[in-house]
């Protein structure tokens, strides 16, 4: 949904009661565990965020509580919103003057354990948002060198008519979008949140 000014919270609260009742936008839900499917752009960021339990400790805090997302321009919805499978969300974006809204459904939890321990989620697109495919946001503790990185992995493409018309701009915001997440991951691990 594109708009010309900041949506009111029931305005929000309306569009994501709409959101929870729609299916997924793409048939390979779940995709993001594995190699992307054919046809999308994939985008794969890493940060190191430090080492050691505590680390990772503080890191899967900050993933539960979408930390990735305080970044200004862009905010989720509802703050606070359970990560679980099957919860949706709404990511209010502002850019050149318009905002636009879109709801994303978490597909999957990632918690594994070993010398490479893993703990995250994936969300994918529903029906209605301006891009196609799904996100996943994930930290990792290597035992054996200690090291704790955030780990970023999308695959995507055009769904809308203006996000197709306005690609350059759309991959644009893809990448800023990474660049801040990762940077709002080693504030939330600084403690400046």
């Amino acid at each position: 949904m594109f708009l010309l000014r900041e949506p009111s919270a029931s305005v929000i609260e309306s569009f994501l009661a709409a959101g929870r009742r729609q299916p997924f936008s793409y048939p390979e839900v779940g995709a993001s565990r594995g190699a992307a499917p054919a046809g999308y752009n994939v985008d794969h960021n890493r940060v190191l965020l430090g080492s050691g339990e505590e680390a990772f400790a503080r890191a899967v805090s900050a993933v539960r509580s979408w930390q990735m997302f305080d970044l200004g321009w862009c905010r989720l919805y509802p703050r606070g919103a359970p990560v679980e499978a099957g919860t949706t969300v709404a990511v209010l974006v502002r850019h050149f003057g318009f905002w636009s809204l879109n709801a994303c459904r978490i597909v999957y939890l990632l918690e594994e354990r070993g010398l490479l321990q893993r703990y995250g989620f994936a969300y994918g697109t529903v029906a209605g948002h301006a891009e196609i495919g799904e996100e996943r946001f994930s930290v990792e503790w290597d035992k054996g060198d200690r090291s704790v990185w955030y780990d970023l992995y999308a695959f995507s493409r055009p769904g809308h008519l203006m996000a197709k018309a306005a690609y350059p701009v759309s991959r644009a915001l893809q990448r800023r979008f990474a660049k801040g997440s990762k940077e709002a991951m080693v504030r939330a691990m600084n403690g400046r949140v």
